[in-house]
Parts: C-alpha cells; structure tokens; sequence
C-alpha cells in the first residue's frame, strides 16, 4: 500500500476546476500515476477530513517539445476529479495573504 502523504501531489488550479469547485463541489487533484480510484479516495478522506461520493480519473500522456534542435518531453501526469459530499468542503487557500 502507498502513503497517503505520496499519493496526492497537488491541486491543479485552472478555470474548469475553480467552476466545477463552485458549482459541483468536485476539487481536481494532481495525482500519482500508479494509484487508483479506491487509494486516492481514502487518501483525500484522511488528509482533508471530508466525505468523498466519487472519484473520476483521466491520464494525461506527456507531449514532445522542441526548441531549435533540441527534442524534450513533457511530463506524465495523473489527474483525479474528486466529488465531495454537499456538507463537505475542501479550501485550499484558508489563510493565504
């Protein structure tokens, strides 16, 4: 079993996922590539204190990049859509000046 402290690496901040926080009370989160649905939902409980309803997951394949004639590649990443509770709520910002 994975650490739950590994698991969940970030929230990701976009304007889909601010709109979705609002209306839907679902928070997206940067994820390890190996976990799945069932470690990332216990992990978001335990770290958070919340009730989770749901958990969707979408991979994103890393895209090669060039610069002159240089060839990179960008990084793989994982991301979970995690959909809390009605009287759940996760804030991420609470006491940031």
């Amino acid at each position: 079993m994975k650490d739950i402290y590994s698991i969940v690496k970030s929230p990701l901040i976009t304007e889909k996922a601010t709109y979705q926080k609002e209306v839907s009370n679902q928070v997206s989160l940067a994820v390890r590539c190996d976990a799945n649905k069932i470690e990332i939902k216990r992990a978001v409980e335990s770290l958070f204190n919340v009730k989770v309803m749901s958990v969707n997951t979408a991979n994103r394949k890393g895209k090669t990049k060039r610069v002159g004639r240089f060839v990179g590649k960008k990084a793989f990443v994982k991301r979970a859509i995690v959909k809390l509770a009605p009287d759940s709520k996760i804030d991420f910002f609470s006491g940031v000046y």
